[in-house]
């Protein structure tokens, strides 16, 4: 088969059996069961139709019939894990205005309370003033009532020491690194320490590289990561197979998912390399492409 998907069974720690994500089974595919497509992933939330990185996002992800979401997670200044996906608050809130002598209104520069207040949705529409930045804490809740899967991602990572050991804490107490959810989380970075020390503390935990080693450093990788994911100008059926070809720390075939892709035509590209998964602002649209929904 030229696309894998999601969602297979591996050793965990302790000898038990965790749910992990690997393309080699044949459940998620195509967000609608079907076999043999790459799964779909709602980039921010349906970040084309909602503001990025906020509930309503992933709700609306949810209305679309999608089932995996991906966000970015930082910290602020009093140590709460927050989902946003600029180091700055001025692009997606209306920090200026309510605090306009703290330039460059850096996300780590700010209580949680003091986040808590900004509006994150005028910006995008009228129609969402008043959306607030979510805690990831909130985020979660919403993700698990939703039913849906999580892409994680550690945003900068450097300007947060000791945030991978407090966003795995963070998620075991809210349940999802029991074996019941451990199948609907992925935790990735760009930072291939910061991906290293998650597999290191939870190896049960799948992980996932944001970026393009070379192909003769794939094999480095792969004892950390289970999937490689770069963007879709950078893929070739060559690279695809090339990760295809090494299994990852649980055993399984390394995957592949690609970002970020929001028309049919390079949906349908990519999805001819063999990628297992499609990251998108607009995951109808990749996901009607494809045939799957």
């Amino acid at each position: 088969m030229h696309t894998r998907v999601v969602v297979a069974t591996a050793a965990a720690v302790l000898g038990t059996a965790a749910p992990l994500l690997s393309p080699a089974s044949g459940a998620g595919a195509g967000e609608a069961g079907d076999v043999g497509r790459p799964t779909v992933i709602a980039h921010r939330g349906a970040s084309g139709y909602a503001p990025e990185n906020t509930l309503a996002s992933i709700d609306k992800a949810a209305q679309l019939g999608l089932t995996w979401v991906e966000n970015d997670v930082q910290r602020t200044r009093d140590g709460e894990l927050v989902v946003i996906h600029d180091d700055s608050l001025q692009r997606t809130t209306n920090v200026k205005a309510l605090f306009p002598g703290r330039a460059p209104w850096k996300v780590k520069d700010f209580t949680a309370a003091e986040i808590a207040r900004l509006d994150a949705g005028s910006w995008y529409s009228p129609a969402y003033a008043g959306t607030r930045v979510p805690t990831l804490t909130q985020y979660m809740r919403r993700v698990d009532h939703n039913r849906e899967k999580l892409l994680l991602e550690i945003k900068n990572p450097e300007l947060y020491p000791g945030i991978e050991q407090q966003t795995l804490k963070l998620l075991g107490n809210e349940g999802w690194l029991d074996r019941g959810h451990l199948g609907r989380l992925v935790v990735q970075s760009f930072s291939a320490d910061s991906v290293r020390k998650v597999h290191d503390l939870k190896p049960a935990v799948t992980t996932a590289y944001l970026g393009k080693p070379t192909v003769a450093q794939l094999h480095r990788y792969a004892r950390s990561v289970d999937l490689i994911n770069p963007s879709y100008d950078s893929l070739s059926r060559e690279y695809v197979a090339s990760v295809h070809a090494l299994a990852g720390p649980h055993g399984r075939p390394l995957g592949v998912f690609t970002w970020t892709v929001n028309d049919a035509t390079t949906a349908r590209r990519v999805a001819g390399y063999g990628v297992d998964g499609i990251i998108s602002n607009k995951p109808d649209v990749v996901r009607s492409a494809l045939g799957s929904g």
